[in-house]
């Protein structure tokens, strides 16, 4: 891989801080010519041709992409709006797409996992491996009666098995419901009552964040008993734990394979068949159950993969540092790597974990070419300094990415400067678990990249920002709305089709919404503004705007502010209720490395957000706080720091990164003081 441009000298302290300073009056970064003249795409016109027909242009991909059973006829569908069919008639398998053809074409030994375990294990999979081992899975799993149609609970670690789990259940048509494994036993119930799943795969044991064993399978055993519909759960060894094991139902993974014969040819399945069911909490009530379609999804998700993070198999390492449990693990750690041949590097453990150099220890083992992260993760990283980083080789680095949330513009420059040395373009993609893949983010050989920015619309995608009565609106903020279809969106809510069309597509109905426009609109849920260049700036979601007096503050723009002082490492802000003004901002607050708050610190920091977003965003309570209350996938759960500070039950916090993050937050809450200025 030719490498863009020689390391310098990594920026360290005060040196550091002043040339973050000076980049953030960069208004925009343009690809290098030396990283435009090796990308993929390279040319705008893209943009242009997905414009002028985006039917036909999606269909160029799909057939360009894919390898196909039977040819589609028709590629969108749309008779029966909101419910759209993509690629109608079309035939394929996911688990075909992704293994045997790379097989097929000579690629069987190129790797397909660099996979590290918790406790330092290393193991490389290759392609051809992989395929043997889903075969066999795939294989007996038709041994136990299941095929399309048939839902099947998936429960495991970052281990290569999570994704021979997922092909395997691809190749014969069963949806996977993946289940995070750290959430409780309760939501695995939950989840598999609700698609009513026959089989479950999981393990024996694994190691907990904070490195403790846990006993999997003997701790999920009492709610597995009280799941009728589920007759067969497959244990993979992993950490040895008691496993208690039912003769009728369980059986260990090598006999189950050995009892299933080995060879499972991929089924031809129909372009809609349901890939997977997802749970997606959303910001309130009860979690909804997306469903992701064969065809479509496959389609962006290869194209995103691809094309945002200019993929070449024959040389990048790529590694999507998302869990497995969650949908940027599913598209980009297992469907788009594996789609495109590349091979990625998959870690089981925690980003601090066996130290908080981990990170860059496998970057420089494996020398990841791709790394793609979330901001809250990003921003512990810069708490904890950039002499981390610097002692290692991060040079076989050519592209960074961020997903999760909005990434506050220090964040961004910091990543840029500090992981990527100023030579690597970043791609800040917005996307969601119902979308599927990415729909907002540079193309990096194409695209001005703006620290904070999510950046253009990829090609064929038509967003838009809207004001409460449905019009559209430049340069201000609104609703987030998606115009038109697209191949990876989800197809249903799972057993809830009516729900599925009043919370996407039912937002501005009582205004004749959809009578203004030929296509259903999309309604996302967040707070978005487009700059008078066509860039989208992500602004939290709905729920997260902050009403004080007659302004709204979205929470993300807000947290920029708070960040944007050089001794803040992240922050997260809520609003509490105020007599006089409705409500006022609050914020938590992590500090970098060894600083320490102060009502100097606090008076600074209000300095700095009246400096830039005005009197009305000020910070009326400032929480020192350790860390944050953050999910494994790196989201700040406000909704959480909103329950904590208003005395309410948390609720469950197993998806939580580090459960006990809510007591020090609430501690801290209850030893602050008010303080305005």
């Amino acid at each position: 891989m030719t490498k863009l441009g020689t390391p310098a000298a990594p920026l360290l302290g005060a040196e550091l801080e002043r040339e973050l300073e000076r980049l953030l009056a960069v208004p925009a970064f343009e690809p290098s010519p030396e990283f435009r003249s090796q990308a993929l795409i390279s040319d705008a016109s893209v943009y242009g041709e997905a414009e002028r027909d985006y039917e036909g242009w999606w269909g160029r991909q799909a057939a360009e992409l894919l390898d196909w059973m039977a040819p589609w006829h028709t590629a969108l569908d749309q008779s029966d709006a909101p419910s759209y069919r993509w690629f109608v008639g079309g035939r394929l398998n996911a688990s075909y797409n992704c293994l045997d053809r790379h097989v097929l074409a000579g690629h069987g030994d190129r790797v397909a996992y660099h996979w590290h375990g918790q406790a330092g294990e290393e193991r490389a999979v290759t392609y051809g491996e992989l395929l043997g081992e889903v075969q066999g899975l795939a294989a007996a799993l038709r041994a136990r009666g299941i095929g399309p149609g048939d839902v099947v609970g998936i429960y495991m670690p970052m281990v290569p098995e999570v994704a021979v789990a997922m092909l395997a259940c691809a190749r014969i048509g069963a949806p996977h419901n993946l289940v995070f494994l750290g959430s409780s036993p309760q939501t695995l119930h939950q989840q598999l009552s609700f698609s009513e799943a026959v089989a479950l795969i999981t393990v024996d044991g694994a190691i907990q964040r904070e490195g403790t064993f846990r006993a999997v399978k003997q701790e999920i055993d009492p709610v597995l008993a009280e799941l009728p519909s589920l007759h067969t759960v497959i244990v993979r060894p992993h950490r040895p734990a008691p496993a208690p094991m039912r003769t009728d139902r369980d059986l260990w993974w090598k006999d189950a394979v050995a009892a299933g014969g080995g060879e499972c040819p991929p089924e031809p399945l129909d372009a809609e068949h349901p890939l997977y069911l997802l749970y997606t909490s959303g910001s309130t009530g009860k979690p909804k159950v997306v469903v992701h379609s064969t065809g479509g999804y496959l389609t962006g998700v290869h194209w995103t993969s691809k094309y945002v993070f200019d993929l070449k198999p024959q040389s990048d390492v790529f590694w999507c540092t998302a869990d497995a449990g969650w949908v940027t693990g599913h598209s980009y750690s297992v469907y788009g790597p594996l789609m495109n041949g590349v091979s990625s590097l998959m870690y089981e453990g925690a980003p601090d974990q066996p130290h908080r150099g981990i990170w860059w220890e496998l970057v420089e083992r494996y020398r990841v070419s791709i790394l793609y992260a979330a901001p809250t993760t990003i921003r512990s990283f810069m708490s904890w300094g950039a002499e981390l980083p610097a002692a290692y080789d991060l040079s076989s680095l050519r592209l960074l990415g961020t997903v999760g949330e909005p990434i506050n513009p220090k964040a961004w420059l910091w990543y840029r400067t500090v992981i990527g040395g100023g030579r690597c373009p970043i791609v800040d993609t917005w996307w969601q678990t119902e979308t599927g893949a990415i729909l907002v983010a540079p193309l990096p050989g194409v695209s001005a990249t703006k620290p904070g920015a999510a950046g253009r619309p990829l090609p064929g995608i038509l967003p838009e920002v809207f004001d409460d009565d449905g019009d559209p609106v430049l340069e201000e903020q609104g609703a987030l709305v998606l115009r038109r279809p697209w191949p990876s969106m989800l197809r249903t809510l799972y057993k809830e089709d009516d729900r599925y069309r009043q919370t996407y597509f039912g937002r501005f109905d009582d205004r004749s919404y959809f009578g203004r426009f030929s296509e259903p609109a999309y309604y996302v849920g967040d707070v978005a503004r487009v700059d008078a260049d066509g860039h989208f700036w992500i602004e939290g979601r709905v729920d997260d705007v902050i009403t004080v007096g007659s302004e709204r503050l979205p929470s993300a723009r807000v947290e920029s502010a708070v960040v944007a002082h050089p001794k803040v490492a992240e922050a997260g802000v809520i609003g509490l209720p105020d007599r006089q003004w409705g409500q006022v901002v609050c914020a938590f607050v992590t500090l970098i490395g060894d600083t320490r708050g102060s009502t100097r610190l606090e008076q600074e920091i209000r300095d700095v957000v009246r400096e830039r977003l005005g009197e009305a965003a000020v910070p009326r309570r400032i929480v020192w706080a350790v860390d944050l209350a953050k999910t494994r996938s790196g989201k700040i759960m406000r909704r959480l720091l909103r329950n904590m500070a208003y005395g309410l039950d948390p609720g469950d916090v197993t998806t939580l990164r580090d459960p006990r993050v809510i007591d020090d937050l609430e501690r801290s809450f209850a030893a602050g003081a008010d303080s305005v200025s």
